[in-house]
């Protein structure tokens, strides 16, 4: 049965792998911050959280599995909140995006 998570956990890590570098091309190919926000956020915690899994899969009984979970509720934790804060500041410096203009969006609240 060893080998099967063993197993399991290569391809888990392979997994993580490619999405991370599907996330990273993400994050070069597209033209503005708040574009490159979605790639730099949800692909790349996905694809750590497969790699960190297929870790604890192939570490199974060693202590350092705890290091693994903490550094993988650390990136969720965490990601959410960077890309947040990036966007606001983003989206409040018009960096980036010509069409978003605050007296734009205040016109569309008014209407019902």
């Amino acid at each position: 049965m060893s080998i099967f998570f063993d197993w399991v956990g290569h391809v888990l890590i392979l997994i993580g792998a490619v999405i991370s570098v599907t996330a990273a091309i993400g994050v070069v190919r597209f033209r503005d911050t708040l574009a490159r926000m979605h790639p730099a956020t949800k692909p790349q915690v996905i694809g750590l959280l497969f790699v960190l899994g297929g870790a604890i899969l192939n570490l199974w009984g060693s202590f350092d599995i705890w290091m693994l979970v903490l550094a993988g509720m650390f990136m969720v934790l965490t990601a959410p909140v960077i890309a947040h804060r990036i966007g606001r500041i983003a989206y409040r410096e018009q960096l980036g995006r010509d069409g978003l203009l605050d007296e734009e969006l205040e016109a569309r609240r008014d209407r019902p």
